[in-house]
């Protein structure tokens, strides 16, 4: 299990933990990483991935765990490019599926998918679990799917932080 322990650093926190994870990639791989992809990750995840680890197998049985920056998971659909420095398009939860002005092919559909995030690991095959990267919900976890995304677990999103700790523990995400 990632414990996961707070010690402020300056104004912002850093992540530490007892980990079964992946290597951690160290500063100056993830700026390069930023450098490529023309975004810098929010804290705390940014501190995460460069100084506690890069993606873990632990979390919730069948989840495949947290991905490694820049990694997708197995169930990804195949829907263009990832665009992490891209705007994110919504700023409120978007359940296509029910919407009946839109068409299958609406290209925010893709966009939602694709633009102003990273991602950090998947539910249930067809379900995404978000860290906003751009926009005015830049540092939100949403969930993205076949019918729509949401910020997690509500209007009132959490950020990685509080995300990787109900994760971590596969506490219900929407109570």
């Amino acid at each position: 299990m990632i414990r996961v322990l707070l010690k402020p650093l300056s104004t912002s926190c850093a992540l530490r933990s007892r980990r079964n994870g992946e290597p951690t990639l160290g500063h100056d791989a993830v700026a390069e990483w930023e450098r490529e992809n023309a975004v810098v990750l929010p804290e705390p995840y940014r501190t995460f991935v460069a100084e506690v680890s890069n993606g873990s197998s632990l979390g919730p049985a069948g989840d495949g765990g947290l991905q490694p920056l820049g990694w997708l998971p197995d169930t990804w659909p195949g829907l263009g490019p990832r665009q992490p420095g891209d705007t994110f398009p919504l700023e409120a939860a978007w359940p296509w599926e029910d919407d009946e002005s839109v068409d299958p092919e609406d290209p925010r559909i893709d966009a939602a998918f694709n633009n102003g995030s990273i991602v950090l690991g998947s539910e249930d095959g067809p379900s995404f679990w978000l860290l906003l990267t751009t926009g005015p919900r830049r540092g939100e976890v949403w969930m993205v799917a076949d019918v729509g995304a949401i910020p997690v677990p509500g209007d009132q999103a959490w950020g990685f932080e509080e995300w990787v700790r109900r994760w971590q523990t596969s506490t219900d995400w929407w109570d």
